[in-house]
């Protein structure tokens, strides 16, 4: 029964940290550029304002449109369901691995192209054309992290991950290292921040994620918008998950370490924003033709990974 209530919980973290997460980088990021910024509830006034609103939808818009918003915000949560914060006393946390959680992505991600080009317009077939691209380096390069963790842990399960690692069974690994740098670089492509896409312009030269969405209003809007925050949320929680689980409270610890795990997951997670702050004020955008080197290292860094662990297992 404590299982399924701190599922319950982590699942109601997930959707109130998710914004509050994208307003804390935007105002960390008006701060250092000198300027006031938005509240940092502002992310919460906007979904709720977008709720608010009826959908207007193309008449030359099939029903695929109107269900990618579901669609891909139930994919992301689900994802978000299954990496440990707090705790990995969960229901959910041995229903699926990171190879499910990858395929999760790839289910939103497929919906949202496929609405992008349902509705017609050329900015939604660019943006879609533009997210195969990444997304054709950006999941070999995380499965080659998923293969790399489960071949130092034993497991590709999240919860069995932290375990090893929280149970003393990894020193200074190089391997993680590695795989620490190549999932952060997934992350930036797969969240849509700088220097791969800028989530604040709709200018069509740098638009990916923004111009699959243009065609959409109202609480379906709403939907893309939060699955977008949701997505940010994942990709934090996951890296703190993997690579900086102390703090999560292990099955059996009681409530106090649970509430230690609460504690300590929102002082990281700050931290997280205010690194990806700092990085996307001092580093610029670039240009679309060299994302695929910038995703390409990452793959590379993931390989040179997994051959380090085999090499330092053969000596």
């Amino acid at each position: 029964m404590s299982a399924a209530l701190w599922q319950i919980l982590q699942i109601a973290l997930a959707l109130a940290l998710a914004p509050g997460l994208t307003g804390l980088v935007r105002w960390l990021k008006a701060v250092l550029q000198g300027r006031g910024g938005p509240s940092l509830l502002q992310p919460y006034r906007d979904l709720y304002r977008l709720l608010r609103k009826e959908p207007v939808v193309s008449e030359d818009s099939s029903w695929l449109f109107r269900l990618a918003p579901y669609g891909c915000f139930l994919a992301v949560l689900l994802a978000a369901a299954i990496v440990p914060t707090f705790t990995t006393h969960l229901t959910l946390v041995h229903a699926a691995d990171l190879i499910a959680l990858v395929a999760l992505l790839g289910i939103a991600r497929f919906l949202t192209a496929l609405a992008g080009m349902d509705a017609g317009t050329a900015f939604g077939g660019l943006g879609a054309s533009r997210e195969m691209m990444i997304a054709s380096l950006a999941e070999p390069a995380m499965l080659m992290v998923t293969f790399s963790l489960s071949l130092l842990a034993g497991s590709t399960l999240p919860a069995n991950i932290v375990g090893f690692v929280l149970g003393g069974g990894i020193g200074l690994e190089v391997s993680m290292g590695l795989a620490l740098a190549a999932l952060t670089m997934v992350a930036i492509a797969e969240t849509g921040r700088i220097p791969i896409d800028n989530p604040a312009t709709h200018l069509e030269l740098t638009m990916v994620h923004e111009a699959m969405v243009l065609e959409y209003s109202g609480r379906h809007l709403a939907l893309m918008e939060a699955t977008g925050m949701l997505r940010l949320w994942l990709f934090a929680s996951l890296i703190l998950c993997l690579f900086l689980p102390w703090g999560i409270a292990l099955p059996g610890g009681g409530f106090l370490a649970i509430l230690l795990g609460l504690v300590t997951y929102v002082v990281k997670l700050a931290g997280i924003a205010v690194a990806l702050a700092v990085f996307e004020t001092s580093i610029a955008k670039m240009r679309l033709f060299r994302v695929a080197d910038f995703l390409g290292g990452a793959l590379l860094l993931a390989l040179l990974g997994t051959i380090f662990l085999y090499v330092s297992e053969a000596v």
